[in-house]
């Protein structure tokens, strides 16, 4: 009967394992013909790599107009492709904004198609004609027919790019299959904010401020007129050029570069130099170039990308929704009829709100957005720049204004609170003011939380020890009446088991009975005990650096445009402003000493390692990421009625023109070092105090020159002692080889019964020994059958001859087992390494004067200088712009456009490029040099405010 049962449960588990199966083969979504073996289903891979095109031009991604597109495999029509004329293509206003609903995995089987097509590259079509002035109140308006333009759908999208990658369009077309993009879906919110509790844009009439931009006459001198506009017709020939490199070589990618002629993905490759430049283009008048961008733009998926698995918060939110939000402003916002770059920025705006989804508020900064690492609550880093951090508000401020939602006011107006209360808190930074580089924003205090851990367990160790004592008393009195205590043993090991780890601070896994430690090494936050809330503190582990440079520039750059751009209706950041540039003022300005005894300004960099101001040490540093400095000064100073700050402004932006001035190139490079003037007031160039300053250790080189020479001289002593014992061990072998060769001879002689040649004897003219005839001395020397003469001691024998079928090889198996092992291979003369020859004081000097870093063609400078010539309206600011333009453009183009240089200390005119194209040539640096040269209304300070990427967002009132 037992084994009848045991039978019927495996005959109750076979019938179940049938079912199963049965189930399983009437699935809709199996597909056996794709299948090559259990599980694993054979597809095509939408991300490899496909062959490169031998022939760049011919292959890049230009679609002919008028081909048909197939239609994607998804429920979105694919986008028309690029417009065959001129005419732009007008987008009709919609009613609100309409965010795709992305479908997860829970809705769909297998895994997602992208909704839209990117399009293929526009046919070239640059404006060659200058803009329209503007009038007062708006922008140049390019002319456009009313009548919107029927762009043709292209097939051409579903070419690959240059790199061989699969475009957007092949994605959109792939199979369901488990290698299919994965998309960002909107995750599950662990620290939602009340709509009460909602920090919302301040109410009320803007506030009439203080004018900002000089009253340029009108009408402007026909002489200057023409000049102005000729300079500004060159820079938008260089615009166009870098355009089309973009459009021949990386369209859709998010960089060109400009000397390997190939794309560049960093951003997640939504087309970075696309959208960064959209805004520029369309003040340039370039309507073909932009409507093209806009039907890129239209087809950007901001849920998926190939090239990353985080997304660069920062980066993305000042170039991608910076450029969106200030497209869609100088186009004529809500007026105009570009409603889908609001729409794209509100698409995007929601995948970035995931960032702030933490305790405190405080965003992340690099942000995971596939959906696995999206299933826990997150905390900011620990270690976050200030620039990161702070340069965010003028991006989701003006979104808020512009779609009216206050969370995204919200989100920034909390990072700007937390900084607020930094600032103000008293021994907060050490100095006042300013902020550290890197800040601890994960709202948990490491150092209370270790303290808790530790405490927490030497509780546990305690009450470990207590119950050791009473494990081992109880134990002694079971042996000894064992009967007795067997049922309170159980029971109390059940209950130790049940309470050992009930202990604060410490929590087990689940099934596990050991403790574990919360982790904070990551952004997981596992529970609340985990965390003991502390506001923004520094996160210099024993040193923290201060300066207006990278990873702290913007944040104090966004102070002063978030007030102008808030209409003034928020005081807090006039005050914080202001705070700022007193300390900078305080802490961190310095005249440079230099020959000619240029009355210009700097910022350095201070560190602390002791948390104040009583012992700072500095780098005097002439940067180019600090050039931004003068423009706010000056900007700052006109909203806030501080002239002074606007002549210090003019003086720092001086110092960055003195820089370009007196490199060889005519460009700043990224990084040098200088000595600053012991009185600014006062300061003349001192060559030889420069030097010292630069080589402190002048008296040290000095020494170890003459610890050189010395060194030298033994050296040379000692090898010629060696090779003179190597000469003559060398001669003693030689006699050696000789001697021993000498007696071979004799005794192959004498074994062959000959009588050794007497060489004392003297014999006739012929050298023939006396007393015998020539038969015998034919036949003493007479030669063997192998050709030499054994009497010859300057002749080896030969080898035995060898038969013919056979490679002859002079070397004996003797000799090629000793080659083998070394044996017969001289030994190499070993010589010691010469002694390195240090650098002279001169020598130092000259390679500290050469060390800088390479330029990136960056925009500050020519910025701060845009801002000078508007706030003053001094023309000595256009002809510094000028001449910069002139050299950056002679140093940087290249084949694909404008390159980045390594070198901006040599001589040559035309310096080797660095290969790289960053989207804000085109966003910050050519525009910048294009107002330069614009109207004076065209962007007008008092009616805009840029932000940190140079993308104007229009001023309330």
């Amino acid at each position: 009967m037992p084994r009848f049962r045991r039978i019927r449960v495996y005959l109750v588990f076979a019938i179940f394992a049938l079912a199963l199966l049965y189930h399983v083969s009437r699935n809709s979504t199996w597909n056996g013909a794709d299948s090559t073996g259990f599980g694993r289903v054979v597809s095509h891979n939408p991300l490899a790599a496909k062959p490169k095109p031998d022939d760049k031009k011919a292959s890049t991604n230009i679609r002919p107009p008028n081909e048909p597109a197939e239609k994607p495999a998804t429920e979105t029509a694919p986008l028309p492709g690029p417009p065959t004329a001129a005419a732009p293509d007008v987008v009709n206003p919609v009613p609100e904004v309409n965010i795709p609903k992305l479908k997860t995995s829970h809705h769909v089987q297998g895994a997602y198609g992208l909704p839209t097509k990117r399009p293929g590259p526009p046919t070239p079509a640059i404006a060659n004609t200058l803009p329209t002035p503007a009038t007062e109140d708006t922008l140049p308006t390019p002319a456009t027919d009313d009548t919107p333009s029927t762009p043709t759908p292209d097939s051409d999208a579903d070419t690959n790019g240059l790199d061989g990658t699969v475009r957007y369009a092949d994605l959109a077309t792939a199979p369901a299959t488990p290698t299919s993009p994965v998309h960002w879906t909107k995750p599950h919110e662990f620290y939602p904010v009340p709509s009460a509790s909602l920090l919302r844009l301040p109410t009320g009439t803007p506030k009439t401020l203080r004018a900002v931009q000089y009253a340029f006459p009108d009408p402007e001198a026909p002489a200057a007129r023409e000049k102005r506009l000729r300079r500004q017709a060159k820079v938008k020939a260089e615009a166009g050029r870098a355009w089309e490199a973009y459009r021949h070589y990386a369209w859709t990618h998010d960089e060109v570069k400009p000397v390997s002629l190939a794309p560049n993905d960093p951003f997640c490759g939504w087309a970075a130099t696309l959208v960064d430049a959209l805004d520029t283009l369309w003040l340039m008048n370039m309507t073909a170039e932009f409507d093209a961008g806009v039907e890129v733009v239209k087809a950007i998926d901001f849920t998926t990308t190939p090239y990353r698995v985080d997304i660069p918060v920062f980066e993305t939110i000042i170039r991608y929704l910076g450029g969106l939000l200030g497209a869609y402003d100088v186009t004529g916002g809500h007026d105009g009829r570009y409603r889908v770059l609001l729409d794209k920025a509100v698409e995007l705006a929601e995948i970035l709100m995931s960032v702030f989804d933490t305790p405190n508020r405080m965003p992340v900064l690099y942000y995971q957005w596939k959906p696995e690492y999206n299933i826990s609550p997150k905390k900011a880093s620990t270690s976050s720049g200030v620039a990161e951090l702070g340069s965010m508000g003028m991006e989701f401020t003006r979104l808020a204004q512009l779609t009216g939602e206050d969370k995204y006011y919200d989100a920034i107006a909390r990072i700007t609170d937390a900084l607020e209360e930094l600032q103000n808190r008293p021994g907060g930074t050490a100095l006042p003011g300013i902020f550290p580089q890197n800040l601890d924003a994960s709202g948990c205090n490491r150092t209370a939380a270790a303290e808790r851990r530790e405490e927490a367990l030497r509780k546990q160790t305690e009450e470990d020890q207590r119950k050791n004592a009473e494990d081992e008393a109880r134990q002694a009195a079971a042996a000894a009446a064992p009967d007795r205590w067997a049922d309170d043993a159980d029971e109390h090991v059940l209950r130790d088991n049940h309470t050992r780890t009930d202990v604060p601070g410490l929590k087990t896994k689940r099934g596990s009975r050991s403790p574990s430690y919360p982790y904070y090494g990551g952004s997981s936050l596992d529970d609340e005990d985990e965390c003991i809330p502390q506001p923004l503190v520094g996160s210099g582990f024993g040193q923290d650096s201060y300066s207006m440079g990278g990873s702290q520039d913007s944040a104090y750059e966004y102070f002063p445009k978030l007030y102008a751009l808030l209409g003034g209706l928020v005081p807090k950041y006039q005050a914080m402003h202001v705070k700022t540039v007193d300390a900078v003022r305080k802490y961190l300005l310095f005249r440079p000493m230099a020959a000619g005894d240029p009355d210009v300004l700097f910022s350095a960099k201070a560190l602390s390692s002791n948390g104040n101001d009583a012992h700072l040490s500095y780098e005097y540093e002439v940067t180019h990421l600090t050039c931004f400095l003068g423009g706010m000064f000056a900007l700052g100073g006109k909203l806030f009625d501080r002239p002074a700050d606007v002549n210090i402004g003019g003086r720092l932006a001086e110092g960055c023109v003195w820089a370009y001035d007196v490199f060889p190139t005519g460009i700043m490079p990224e990084y040098a070092q200088v000595l600053p003037c012991p009185d600014a007031a006062d300061c003349h160039f001192d060559e030889a105090a420069w030097h010292e300053k630069l080589d402190p250790n002048r008296e040290y080189r000095e020494r170890r020159m003459q610890e050189y020479h010395l060194e030298l001289a033994d050296w040379e002593k000692e090898v010629e002692e060696i090779k003179a014992k190597d000469a003559e061990e060398k001669r003693r072998a030689r006699a050696q080889a000789e001697k021993a060769e000498a007696a071979r001879l004799r005794k192959d002689e004498e074994a062959r019964g000959l009588r050794p040649v007497n060489n004392t004897r003297t014999g006739d003219l012929e050298g023939r020994p006396i007393g015998h005839d020539h038969e015998e001395e034919t036949h003493v020397h007479r030669r063997d059958d192998s050709g030499s003469d054994p009497l010859d001691f300057n002749s080896a024998p030969a080898p035995a001859p060898v038969p013919a079928t056979t490679t002859t090889n002079t070397e004996t198996e003797t000799e090629t087992q000793q080659r083998d092992a070394g044996g017969d291979q001289k030994p190499i003369l070993y010589i010691p390494p010469k002694p390195t020859k240090p650098l002279t004081h001169a020598e130092y000097i000259a390679e500290q004067l050469n060390i800088t870093h390479v330029p990136r063609a960056s925009p500050e400078a020519i910025e701060s200088v845009w801002y000078m010539y508007r706030i003053t309206g001094d023309p000595v600011w256009q002809e510094r712009g000028w001449r910069m333009f002139e050299a950056v453009i002679r140093a940087t183009r290249a084949e694909g456009g404008h390159s980045a240089i390594y070198d901006v200390t040599t001589t040559d005119r035309h310096p080797g490029g660095a290969d790289s194209m960053e989207s804000f040539w085109l966003a910050e640096t050519l525009k910048y040099f294009w107002l330069l040269f614009a109207e004076p209304d065209v962007v007008s300070l008092d009616k805009w405010v840029l932000n940190t990427e140079a993308h104007p967002f229009r001023r309330p009132g």
